[in-house]
């Protein structure tokens, strides 16, 4: 499996001859605007850092044969939008060529008790990586590979590593950091690495091979 990360949570995965992006939002517009030959695009919510109407359809244009994927909240814009795609709830297991992809969780993270939980859906991608979005969904199944959100208006830092030692992947990179790095990066090393999780630093433009 090889990852690129555009930045934020906007992930190219490329596994088993398939180009699947994640959440193509408001901060990766020009990274994601240049790419091609994508086979999927997957959506877990419709906040404006994983959810870009523009760039969706500029990926669209230069990427015609891309089939989307979106949560309920997703879909609702893109059916108003005339945009063809396919909603994936909560449980669905769903075939990208040979790629399994399962779709895991339904409510996006509390921001603060005022304001109504939103939708958001994880994607264990191939049985291997797992991205959940906004949320510290546990999927309840083995994780081998952990993007870890780690900064947001909706955690702390020491939810963000206890989220990572309850589901004690291999290795994590993080997610959700367009705004801040300092210890959403540093922290996680000191305390996963010595317990046998390595936590891989991604920032935009990095790509790794997992």
């Amino acid at each position: 499996m090889h990852i690129t990360k555009l930045g934020h949570c906007c992930l190219l995965v490329e596994t088993k001859g398939k180009r699947i992006l994640t959440d193509p939002g408001s901060y990766t517009v020009e990274a994601q605007s240049r790419l091609i030959n994508i086979d999927y695009i997957l959506f877990t919510h419709e906040h404006q850092d994983h959810y870009h109407l523009e760039s969706l359809r500029t990926l669209l244009a230069n990427n015609p044969q891309a089939l989307v994927y979106a949560n309920n909240s997703v879909s609702a814009l893109l059916l108003a939008e005339g945009i063809a795609h396919t909603q994936v709830n909560h449980g669905d297991r769903i075939s990208l060529g040979e790629v399994v992809v399962r779709g895991i969780g339904e409510k996006h993270a509390q921001m603060h008790s005022s304001i109504p939980l939103s939708s958001n859906m994880g994607y264990l991608i191939d049985e291997r990586l797992w991205y959940p979005g906004d949320a510290f969904t546990d999927p309840k199944l083995a994780v081998e590979i952990l993007a870890l959100p780690v900064s947001g208006p909706w955690m702390k830092i020491s939810e963000v590593i206890d989220y990572a030692l309850h589901l004690n992947p291999k290795k994590a990179f993080p997610v959700h950091d367009a705004t801040r790095f300092g210890s959403a990066h540093t922290l996680p090393t000191k305390i996963l690495d010595p317990r046998g999780i390595e936590f891989v630093v991604m920032v935009e433009g990095d790509t790794r091979e997992f």
